[in-house]
């Protein structure tokens, strides 16, 4: 693609995207008032699927789903590799009733922050240490009664395709406190809209439902197992999405910025 003409998909991308973002978030102003986060979570799916209508007409990019949709139930944790802010948009989606684990930093957005609290996602101060892992065990228990399933990300911030960041200890304190299934999810997401980049690629997007880890593994083991399941699949999905492009101006296009089946668009 000429790479005038990617510039100028993108940018018209990112206007509509944060028009429409904000548009959606002031539009959401009266749910506050609505103690209930049915209504809430229908309006960020909602958002999530004009924000996928705009990727594929504007940009071009798509998305395809693989694995057993149906392991992504209720009262379970996936787990997910993070390279992108596409990552955050996905399983509202993909799951009925998603709680997002997030940092606390996002719940003092006004507005945005306001309305995550209202959808039911959990704040993390990293900073807090051992009494972080607390709360959040208490909100993640509070969120299996309510009938959701929790995401969340090992690694604790956005990686860019190919580097290297470890997995922290909150997820291991989930899966042994809670003793639920982990579903590990594998995806190659920033090669399209990578970490605070402006481009957005176009191309098909591959997330990935990888086998279900059962509760009752010791720590050690978990984690190792968790690790080798999502990095593997991770490289081999960014191994696929990059092989389909063979020109050196291909190529340049799909380098992503670091630092920061078409059937299944929904």
């Amino acid at each position: 693609m000429n790479l005038i003409v990617l510039w100028l998909r993108s940018a018209l991308f990112n206007a509509l995207f944060f028009t429409f973002t904000v548009l959606a978030l002031l539009l959401s102003l009266p749910l506050l008032a609505i103690p209930t986060t049915v209504i809430a979570l229908w309006v960020a799916r909602t958002w999530a699927r004009g924000v996928f209508f705009l990727l594929r007409r504007v940009v071009g990019l798509r998305w395809e789903l693989r694995g057993s949709r149906e392991a992504l139930r209720p009262g379970v944790l996936v787990a997910s590799k993070h390279q992108s802010a596409w990552d955050t948009i996905v399983f509202f989606l993909l799951l009925d009733r998603p709680t997002y684990v997030m940092k606390q930093e996002l719940m003092r957005i006004p507005i945005y922050g306001w309305i995550s609290r209202r959808q039911g996602h959990i704040a993390v101060d990293r900073k807090a240490g051992a009494a972080a892992i607390r709360r959040l065990l208490r909100a993640a228990k509070a969120a299996f009664e309510a009938g959701h399933a929790i995401v969340i990300f090992p690694q604790g911030t956005r990686t860019a395709p190919g580097t290297v960041a470890p997995y922290q200890p909150g997820i291991v304190g989930l899966y042994s406190a809670l003793g639920v299934p982990v579903v590990p999810v594998a995806l190659n997401s920033g090669l399209f809209w990578g970490r605070r980049s402006f481009i957005k690629r176009p191309g098909t997007i591959v997330i990935e439902v990888l086998p279900e880890i059962p509760p009752g593994r010791e720590r050690t083991a978990f984690l190792g197992e968790l690790e080798e399941q999502i990095e593997i699949a991770t490289a081999r999905l960014e191994a696929e999405a990059r092989a389909q492009f063979s020109s050196p101006t291909n190529r340049a296009i799909m380098t992503p910025t670091t630092g920061s089946a078409p059937g299944s668009d929904r």
